[in-house]
């Protein structure tokens, strides 16, 4: 037995705490997955799933098995990125989260152009909206839009983010151009399910005003206030990197232009600086490199 393979796939197991999940994520057979599960607990004599017919738990040697095999693979994944690195050239399995906006607006396209650079690296990139425990998760390096990331983690910021408000020339046209922040009360707001849903912060200069709004539609992702907007549901917060486009187009117009949102920024979060692989390290550098060229 491949124990490497089989502490991988029982890592895979316990984090979507089902063997299905794993073998699609995996793309190999949910007998395969259960063969190399079996097989890991008879080698160590002790069971590591409890298994019922909704759900699949660890036990208590599983809790221990789980956080050994995350050490190990993340010791093999750094053996194999300082080995590779005599050549030149970078391999191995990098992961990557994001929030499922920026992965759409720009991660993806990045992405490919730094596996071209790279050929023999492999990415996995999680787009979600939650927040994951990278050491859990054995994720690498997650993109974060914060104006206070975690303090927890080492952050480097690749670009500003700026936010605009927004709406569609229809809804405009029906309800009217706000031309102060306090008739922002009377409008239909599209807002974002985890912050700001019921007062939005504007600033011109020196001045600052806190609005109440009325949230008739809440998300908690981007893309889909931004698709809320198109179809001239209301005025939303968005980020320029989704906006841009459509105000280039005229699809959407901007509200309030001589007025701003609060700064945040997109920061590249990691847990160490210390065991920083040389794959982790070229995609920093590319990431500054290649978002300092956008304008933002």
């Amino acid at each position: 037995m491949d124990r490497l393979a089989a502490m991988r796939v029982f890592v895979e197991v316990a984090g979507a705490g089902s063997f299905s999940a794993a073998a699609d994520k995996l793309d190999m057979s949910r007998t395969m997955v259960t063969r190399y599960v079996a097989e890991l607990e008879q080698w160590l004599g002790a069971r590591l799933l409890q298994r019922t017919t909704r759900s699949v738990t660890l036990t208590d040697a599983g809790e221990h098995c789980l956080r050994r095999s995350q050490q190990m693979l993340a010791l093999m994944e750094d053996v194999e990125a300082e080995t590779s690195s005599h050549d030149g050239a970078l391999r191995g399995q990098l992961r990557i989260t994001c929030s499922m906006s920026f992965a759409y607006a720009q991660m993806a396209a990045a992405v490919v152009e730094f596996l071209q650079l790279h050929p023999q690296l492999k990415i996995d990139l999680d787009a979600s909206e939650g927040a994951l425990n990278l050491v859990e998760a054995r994720i690498d390096l997650a993109i974060r839009i914060s104006a206070e990331p975690d303090p927890a983690l080492i952050g480097r910021v690749l670009a500003p983010c700026t936010s605009v408000l927004v709406a569609s020339p229809a809804y405009l046209a029906r309800h009217g151009v706000p031309q102060s922040p306090a008739e922002l009360a009377a409008h239909r707001c599209l807002t974002y399910a985890n912050f700001g849903r019921s007062a939005w912060m504007l600033s011109r200069g020196a001045e600052q005003v806190q609005v109440g709004v009325s949230s008739h539609f809440s998300a908690n992702e981007a893309t889909a206030l931004l698709r809320a907007a198109l179809a001239g549901g209301g005025l939303a917060l968005q980020p320029t990197y989704l906006a841009n486009p459509h105000l280039a187009d005229g699809s959407l117009q901007q509200v309030l232009p001589d007025w701003t949102l609060p700064d945040m920024a997109i920061y590249a979060l990691y847990t160490s600086r210390r065991h920083l692989s040389p794959a982790v390290r070229a995609l920093l550098d590319f990431l500054v490199d290649r978002f300092a060229r956008m304008a933002w």
